[in-house]
């Protein structure tokens, strides 16, 4: 649930979903200029990075993501 992709290669490093997201989800990448997930656990799904972003290049999904617990 929540951030399932953003396309870092077509991020422009604007800071748009970094400044719309109210859980501090989203951070930029000072070194490269692009945005990137931070804390994905933190995310609520609220959609506004994904409406805000001017490169229309987020991808949230209110799905819950199964994770396979590994063997030992």
């Amino acid at each position: 649930m929540g951030i399932r992709l953003i396309q870092e290669e077509l991020c422009t490093g604007c800071g748009v979903c970094v400044i719309s997201c109210p859980m501090d989800v989203i951070k930029l990448d000072e070194e490269r200029r692009k945005a990137i997930v931070q804390y994905i656990r933190d995310c609520q799904c609220c959609y506004m990075c994904e409406r805000d972003c001017p490169e229309d290049i987020i991808y949230v999904t209110p799905d819950r993501e199964r994770r396979i617990p590994l063997a030992w």
